[in-house]
């Protein structure tokens, strides 16, 4: 463009001389006339040169692009498996009388605090005291009785028979109060953990038996998530694995390790059980839902990028990087290998390095080499 420029402004100049050289006046009139149009034409010169140099650097800056770039810097990458589980109690009890019976009193409310063998309810045991008050009298006389006949047996006064039946009379009384007693204490339902009642069912007047639930009793201290996973993680999670779990209607994570792994998968969905102990919290509750991270492997230094920038183009990962070409940035492409996802992150392990800076924002409809503006 400039040279097209500067070839009519020199055809300009040579037409100006030849049409002064045809006309009339002396040659110093000349030489004037040409110094004048030479000095004419030089302004214009200049004024084109910085027109044209103005075009070329906005045809340059409207090809930039402007973009984000962050340096790449080692970070912690984890590989986790997550799936979903439930909070159970190790000690969540349904507590149930052992005989039946009407029971007569309730000694517990929702939300109380109870301790292992405390009384929570009474069946009605008015037979059986009545039973114990006679044989308790029944074994006073035999007592009486036998102290009588061994005292005589000692003395060597009376029979051998006599002195024997008097203690079988004596030791059969005992065992039947201690028979009965056992049938009284039955009658008496009783706490077998320490905990919180939850739920109380039974109802004095209730007629009540065997395996007929009576009061719920919660201990919230010994929690844990049961959940299942893939048997394809089957060699990877182990016990000790750090996991974070987290309670949504709590909205809260909790971090705490893997206590067991199930040895038996599932015919039906291919899976094999894990267990997390959960710290105590009054918070939590059994049956609440979990999700959990399972963390079984870790690098503390490790070059990652956010996956969303990473694109696929013809089966290959690409990324684009800020590169220097003179006083100008370009972006350069670079195919890059991942191995993972943890976080947004994805780990490469192959195509960048420590210290590039990787464009992440402004990369879409980049090309290889594209001037682009920080």
């Amino acid at each position: 463009m400039k040279t097209n420029i500067y070839s009519n402004i020199i055809s300009a100049v040579v037409v100006a001389g030849l049409l002064a050289s045809c006309g009339s006046g002396s040659e110093k009139e000349q030489l004037v006339e040409l110094k004048k149009q030479q000095t004419e034409i030089a302004k214009k010169i200049k004024a084109l040169e910085a027109k044209v140099g103005k075009t070329g650097a906005d045809s340059v800056k409207a090809k930039s692009k402007e973009v984000v770039a962050k340096e790449l810097a080692p970070r912690k990458f984890d590989y986790f498996i997550q799936t979903q589980g439930a909070i159970e109690s190790e000690e969540n009890i349904q507590v149930s009388a052992k005989s039946a019976g009407v029971v007569s009193q309730v000694f517990v409310r929702e939300g109380e605090m109870v301790t292992k063998g405390q009384v929570l309810a009474q069946i009605d045991n008015s037979l059986v005291a009545r039973n114990i008050d006679e044989l308790k009298a029944s074994l006073e006389l035999a007592t009486t009785v036998y102290n009588r006949q061994k005292n005589l047996w000692d003395q060597k006064i009376g029979t051998e028979v006599q002195y024997l039946q008097a203690k079988n009379n004596k030791e059969s009384i005992e065992k039947r109060i201690a028979s009965v007693g056992e049938q009284n204490d039955m009658m008496r339902i009783k706490s077998p953990i320490s905990g919180v009642v939850d739920e109380v069912t039974a109802k004095a007047g209730q007629n009540i038996a065997p395996g007929m639930p009576a009061v719920r009793v919660v201990n919230n201290s010994d929690l844990k998530v049961k959940a299942a996973v893939s048997e394809s993680f089957v060699t990877s999670i182990k016990k000790g694995n750090k996991v974070i779990v987290t309670v949504p209607d709590l909205n809260k994570d909790f971090e705490a390790k893997v206590t067991f792994v199930g040895r038996n998968i599932n015919q039906l969905s291919r899976t094999f059980i894990v267990e997390i102990d959960m710290p105590s919290n009054p918070e939590l509750r059994p049956n609440m839902s979990a999700n959990i991270k399972v963390i079984y492997d870790s690098y503390p230094s490790a070059i990652a990028v956010p996956i969303n920038i990473v694109q696929d183009v013809n089966g290959e990962k690409i990324v684009y990087v800020v590169e220097a070409k003179g006083n100008q940035n370009i972006a350069s492409r670079k195919v890059i290998t991942i191995d993972g996802v943890y976080d947004s992150y994805a780990r490469v392990v192959k195509g960048l390095n420590t210290g590039d800076k990787i464009i992440t924002a402004g990369f879409q409809g980049l090309s290889d080499g594209q001037f682009i503006k920080l």
